[in-house]
């Protein structure tokens, strides 16, 4: 592999002022992370530890091996949704390592709203299950929890994808061989009670956790008969006589000691090989990757100069350089694991489309893991394109994206717009993870292009009655359109809603794309086979 050659000059005034104008948004980024990190009230947070209670991102901290990384997933899950009431989506998920073995942590936030769950917080729920399932990485759930947010009911209780698709995802995960351990630290009623039954192994703390089906108001309303929770469903119960909980810890601490311990029995499977190399850092420095990246989305970036500042020794094996220059192709390593890349460098052509579909090719046969970096304006339009078969050599791309059973993972630097977002691989893709840069945007098409497309609709529909578009009117409608798509496709947006695996900070993608590579090993990868490509 070569060493990119970077053509960027830290010393001059547009990369100076790219770097200023980035570190604001960086910095208003960080702000908006303290405020959901410490967006529980003061005192739901006291009155929690009154309880001799941790909190959950502290349970997590004294679970996890010490000095290694916990990748915090999702952390601005219903962001500027629900007036803010629901910070995190109150819960906290991600990926850690448990006496070396990378693990999914589900953490209950009984700091908000009891731990009850919204819309936003089943799918956080259900997004830690899919990737556990995906990488067949053990499960721990720190079960804090009221259920259902009974205002929401009919939007978290019924569908396909709702509450109860935890069990049938615990069912599933438990015939694939994947451990779940369940700590029980607070409330577990009803279906959530499930969630420790249908585990392998359950710790339950000392006048703390509970687990019963239905509560004392409801087993009196029920049936009339009068019980405490402890006496109904607590610790001393569930260890002594139920034996639905298999360990009892005198108190978090305790708790979490007994869960690491059970770690210690966990049978570490057969893991995917990869021809690791040694370790080396970027060759130039990652906090240039603040004046590169684009703020302004008219100028274009050359995506090499972003994987120069993600890659072992900024060295880099490129795939047909010459060809479909719009796509950069090629191999590089991460932390040590051989990875394929492929990167915007402009729209999607013809043969960009095959340039891509080759190089996936290349990788699945190789078992090479790919990073897509997004920064896509879509495919190509006009006459001339749609008569030399975009369509078709596109549908090639989209085809070798989606039946890869490499793993993939995304990352949105820049913007990530209409069917350029399916071919890079957007959520619909499945990547092992999707993250996003806090400068990027994402939506179906630019807002400019939306402005002037829904524009002329108007103006034909006008004219074809005889009538014309005002030019106050036009402005007007120019301007909520403009509005609407900046909201809508910006990075908050996108994770509030679950559409992404959470916003980073440029500098902590290589280690967050390393982390990921890791947790995908544990599971051996499966041949990749083609459908029709139509020729």
């Amino acid at each position: 592999m070569y060493r990119i050659k970077s053509e960027t000059d830290p010393n001059s005034d547009e990369f100076k002022k790219n770097k200023k104008d980035f570190l604001d948004i960086l910095k208003d980024y960080k702000q908006k992370l303290d405020s959901v990190i410490n967006g529980p009230s003061e005192k739901a947070v006291a009155k929690h530890k009154e309880r001799g209670k941790l909190l959950a991102r502290e349970r997590i901290n004294l679970l996890v091996d010490k000095n290694t990384p916990f990748v915090e997933l999702s952390t601005m899950a219903a962001y500027n949704m629900y007036d803010n009431s629901f910070p995190s989506a109150g819960i906290i998920t991600g990926i850690g390592r448990i006496h070396g073995q990378e693990t999914i942590i589900i953490a209950n936030d009984a700091t908000v709203k009891g731990g009850t769950y919204i819309k936003e917080t089943i799918k956080k729920h259900i997004r830690a299950q899919e990737i556990a399932m995906q990488n067949k990485l053990p499960c721990v759930y720190m079960v804090d929890s009221g259920g259902v947010f009974l205002p929401e009911q009919s939007k978290v209780f019924p569908d396909r994808f709702d509450f109860g698709r935890f069990f049938y995802n615990q069912a599933r995960m438990s015939a694939d061989g994947i451990p779940q351990i369940a700590i029980v630290m607070g409330s577990c009623t009803a279906g959530g009670a499930y969630v420790p039954a249908m585990s392998d192994e359950t710790i339950i703390v000392k006048n703390q956790g509970t687990i019963f089906i239905g509560g004392p108001p409801l087993v009196k309303a029920a049936t009339g008969e009068e019980v405490t929770a402890e006496e109904l469903g607590g610790a001393e119960v569930h260890t002594t006589e139920s034996g639905v909980a298999d360990h009892f810890a005198e108190n978090d601490k305790h708790a979490l000691q007994i869960c690491r311990n059970i770690f210690e029995t966990i049978e570490i499977q057969p893991k995917q090989d990869l021809k690791l190399s040694s370790i080396e850092e970027p060759y130039y420095d990652p906090e240039e990757l603040y004046g590169i990246a684009p703020v302004n989305f008219r100028k274009s970036v050359n995506s090499k100069e972003i994987i120069a500042r993600l890659v072992d020794g900024s060295r880099f094996h490129e795939f047909k350089p010459r060809y479909a220059t719009t796509l950069v192709t090629g191999f590089a390593n991460i932390m040590g694991f051989p990875v394929g890349i492929i990167a915007n460098n402009g729209v999607i052509f013809s043969e960009t489309s095959l340039k891509g579909a080759h190089f996936i090719e290349l990788c699945t046969s190789r078992n090479i893991p790919i990073i897509f970096l997004q920064n896509i304006t879509g495919f190509i339009v006009g006459k001339e394109y749609e008569r030399k078969g975009i369509a078709r050599d596109g549908a090639k791309f989209v085809h070798a994206v989606a039946n890869a059973n490499v793993p993939k993972f995304t990352v949105v630097f820049g913007g990530s717009f209409g069917a350029g977002n399916y071919a890079m691989a957007g959520r619909a893709y499945d990547p092992n993870l999707l993250l996003m840069w806090p400068n990027s945007k994402i939506s179906v098409m630019g807002g400019e292009q939306a402005a002037n497309v829904l524009i002329q609709v108007k103006e034909d529909q006008l004219k074809a009655r005889g009538k014309t578009f005002d030019s106050k009117e036009k402005e007007a409608l120019r301007e909520s359109i403009l509005k609407k798509y900046e909201e809508e496709g910006s990075a908050y947006y996108s994770t509030a809603r679950l559409w992404d695996d959470g916003i980073i900070d440029p500098i902590d993608t290589r280690n967050v794309l390393a982390l990921g590579i890791a947790a995908s090993l544990n599971r051996k990868y499966k041949e990749t086979k083609y459908g029709v490509f139509r020729m």
